[in-house]
C-alpha cells in the first residue's frame, strides 16, 4: 500500500490537475474536508487494488491508510467537537461538485475542453519521462457499456448522454450495446526501432450517437504541440473515414498514415492526369490488370502463398510513380515517371529501353499518352488519394509487417477488460454521465500503464542479466505450463 500510495500521488503532482480542478468548483460555506487530490488517490487506490470503481470502495480505501497518511491526505481531521473521520457523503459530494465543473453547460455526449486537459494530463503523466520521445501510436475505439438501462417507451434512461451503439470487433460484431465509445492512442515502436512499453498516452470517451473519429483527431492534435506524432496505426473504420474528418487533420500533424485500407476504398479509383489511382497510389496507365487485382492475405495464408504474394507486389512497384518530393505548405508534391526512373521499359521514354531486359517492358502503351506519359513529372494535388495514400505500398510486405504493430491498441483494451484484474466491463463502476465515466476510466488507464510498464522494465532487466551472463533472452512466445511449475513459481 506504501509503494501504491507513493506512486499516485507522484504521479498527480506531475499531471498538475488537483489544482486546476479546484480552482473550478464553487467555495462554499466552510471549507470541504476531502479535497480533489485526495479523491483521485482513493479512486487509483481502489482502481489500483484490482476493486470496482464505486465510490464507497473508494471511501474504503481512504479509510484503510495507516493514521499518518489518513491525516495528512484529509481523510481525518480535528473539529471543534473533535477527530472528524471522512464519510461517504463527502466522498460522493465531492465527486459531484468535480464531475459538474468539467460537464458541458449542456452536456451533449461529447467532452468539454476542460475535461479533456484533465484527461490528457493524467495519461501523459504515467508515461516517464525515458519513453516520451516514443511517437509512433496505434489508435482503435472499441464499446463501454453504461450501468444505466436504456430508455423504453415507458421510462427514461438514467444516462442522458448515452446511447445505442454497434460492438465493431470480435465474436460479438455488430452486436448492440448501450454506452459508450471508447478511443484510446497506444505507444508502438517506431519502425526499426527498440521495443518499448506499450502504454495508452490518450483516451476520449464519446456518446455512441456521435463518430467516434473527430474528438481522437482533436486530441491528437493537441497532443501534437508538445509531441512530434511520427507513424499512426488504424483499421478500416479510420481509413473509411471522409479525408477532411481523418486523414488530412494528421497529415498536417506530420503523422505518417499505416492504414488497412476498407473493402469500398480498395482497387483502382480514378485517375490523375492520365495515372491511376489505386490502393494511395498513382500508377503507370499501362499497368497490368492482375497486378492491380492484388488483394490482402487471408489469415492463415501458407508460406508459399506469402511468397508469391510479395513476388507480385514488388513487381507492381515497378510501375508505381515515385514522389521526388515531400508535401508543401499546401499539401502537394511531385512525383515521376517509373520509365524515367528507370523501374521499368517504355517504347514512349526512348532512354528506358537501353535498360536490362530483366525489367518489365510496357507492350501495349496508350495511343494517345497521357499527360503523366509526356511528361517527365507531375505535381500531385492534396486531393489525390486523400483517404487513401499512407506510408507503404498497400498490400505490401513492408505494409503487413508495418501494421503489424496495431494489435498493442487491441491488447490494451483486453487488460481493460480482464476479468482477472481491471475488469472495465458493465457493473465496474455505477456512476452515470460521460464525465464520471471518463474520470473512472482514465485512472483505469493509469493503473494498466503502471502493471505495463512493471512487467516491460522487469524483462529488459531480465534480458540484460541473461545478456551479461551469456545466455540468450527469453523466448516471448508462451508455453504450456505444468502443474509442478506453477505451484513452484507461487512457492
Amino acid at each position: 500500500m506504501g509503494a501504491d500510495l507513493w506512486r499516485i500521488e507522484s504521479l498527480l503532482d506531475a499531471a498538475d490537475v488537483s489544482d486546476r480542478i479546484e480552482g473550478l468548483l464553487a467555495i462554499g460555506v466552510r471549507p470541504r474536508q476531502l479535497s480533489v487530490r485526495t479523491l483521485l488517490v482513493g479512486v487509483l487506490l481502489a482502481v489500483a487494488d484490482d476493486r470496482p470503481a464505486h465510490l464507497c470502495r473508494v471511501h474504503r480505501a481512504l479509510l484503510a491508510l495507516d493514521d499518518e497518511d489518513r491525516r495528512r491526505l484529509g481523510v481525518v481531521v480535528t473539529w471543534r467537537t473533535g477527530e472528524h473521520l471522512l464519510t461517504y457523503r463527502q466522498v460522493e459530494r465531492t465527486f459531484a461538485l468535480v464531475c459538474r465543473a468539467l460537464a458541458r453547460e449542456h452536456p451533449d455526449g461529447t467532452p468539454s475542453t476542460a475535461l479533456c486537459r484533465v484527461l490528457d494530463a493524467i495519461c501523459e503523466a504515467s508515461v516517464p519521462e525515458r519513453l516520451k520521445k516514443a511517437s509512433s501510436l496505434a489508435i482503435d475505439w472499441t464499446d463501454h457499456v453504461s450501468h444505466a438501462r436504456p430508455a423504453t417507451t415507458t421510462t427514461s434512461s438514467k444516462d442522458d448522454e448515452a446511447a445505442w451503439g454497434h460492438r465493431t470487433g470480435g465474436p460479438a460484431k455488430g452486436e448492440l450495446f448501450f454506452g459508450y465509445y471508447l478511443s484510446t492512442a497506444t505507444m508502438v515502436r517506431d519502425e526499426g526501432g527498440a521495443r518499448v512499453a506499450e502504454l495508452t498516452r490518450r483516451m476520449v470517451l464519446t456518446s455512441c450517437r456521435h463518430d467516434p473519429v473527430p474528438p481522437l483527431v482533436a486530441v491528437l492534435g493537441t497532443m501534437a504541440a508538445s509531441v512530434d506524432i511520427n507513424d499512426v496505426l488504424c483499421d478500416s473504420g479510420y481509413a473509411h473515414r471522409r479525408a477532411e474528418r481523418f486523414a488530412l487533420p494528421l497529415r498536417r500533424l506530420g503523422a505518417r498514415l499505416v492504414m488497412d485500407l476498407h473493402p469500398h476504398d480498395r482497387g483502382t479509383r480514378g485517375t490523375h492526369l492520365g495515372a491511376l489511382c489505386h490502393n494511395g497510389n498513382l500508377y503507370c496507365p499501362a499497368t497490368p490488370g492482375p497486378l492491380l487485382a492484388i488483394s490482402p492475405l487471408p489469415r492463415g495464408a501458407s508460406k508459399d502463398d506469402v511468397a508469391a504474394h510479395d513476388l507480385r507486389c514488388d513487381e507492381l512497384s515497378r510501375y508505381k510513380l515515385g514522389r521526388i518530393s515531400r508535401d508543401d505548405a499546401d499539401g502537394y508534391h511531385r512525383v515521376m515517371c517509373p520509365a524515367v526512373m528507370g523501374k521499368l521499359r517504355c517504347p514512349l521514354r526512348e532512354s528506358s529501353m537501353t535498360l536490362p531486359l530483366r525489367l518489365p517492358e510496357i507492350l501495349e502503351p496508350p495511343a494517345l499518352p497521357p499527360v503523366c506519359c509526356v511528361q517527365a513529372t507531375i505535381t500531385v494535388p492534396v486531393t489525390v488519394n486523400a483517404k487513401t495514400a499512407q506510408l507503404h505500398d498497400y498490400p505490401s510486405r513492408a505494409h503487413r509487417v508495418s501494421f503489424a504493430r496495431r494489435t498493442a491498441v487491441e491488447r490494451g483494451y483486453s487488460t481493460l477488460k480482464d476479468p482477472a484484474s481491471t475488469d472495465t466491463t458493465r457493473g465496474w463502476c455505477r456512476v452515470m454521465g460521460l464525465t464520471a465515466v471518463s474520470l473512472l476510466l482514465a485512472c483505469a488507464i493509469v493503473v494498466r500503464n503502471h502493471r505495463i510498464l512493471d512487467a516491460f522494465e522487469e524483462r529488459q532487466a531480465d534480458d540484460a542479466r541473461r545478456a551479461a551472463a551469456g545466455v540468450e533472452p527469453r523466448s516471448r512466445r508462451r508455453k504450456r505450463r505444468g502443474i509442478d511449475e506453477i505451484l513452484e513459481a507461487a512457492a
